[in-house]
């Protein structure tokens, strides 16, 4: 798992933020990221007590994340997927 912020892109540093924003427990928030040859997977993993405010009513936080990473990942020209570990 990476740790340090200098390891992680920009997307996944956002990821991170939004993240951290979102839940109670912001220190147990972990985000690694796998690049792959077509497709960038971050992981994202909280407290399990904060797993529902990530995801939201009917998913629609998780939704939401979702969006803005699609964004800003095809404004870098780049395909990436949000994967909630639980």
């Amino acid at each position: 798992m990476v740790s340090s912020n200098e390891k992680l892109s920009e997307l996944a540093k956002m990821i991170a933020y939004l993240a951290k924003m979102l839940v109670d427990a912001p220190d147990q928030v972990h985000v690694n990221e796998i690049v792959g040859e077509n497709t960038t997977v971050i992981e994202l993993k909280v407290a399990k007590e904060d797993l529902g405010k990530i995801i939201g009513k009917q998913g629609r936080t998780a939704r939401a994340v979702r969006t803005v990473l699609n964004g800003a990942s095809t404004k870098l020209r780049k395909r990436t997927v949000l994967e909630i570990i639980e």
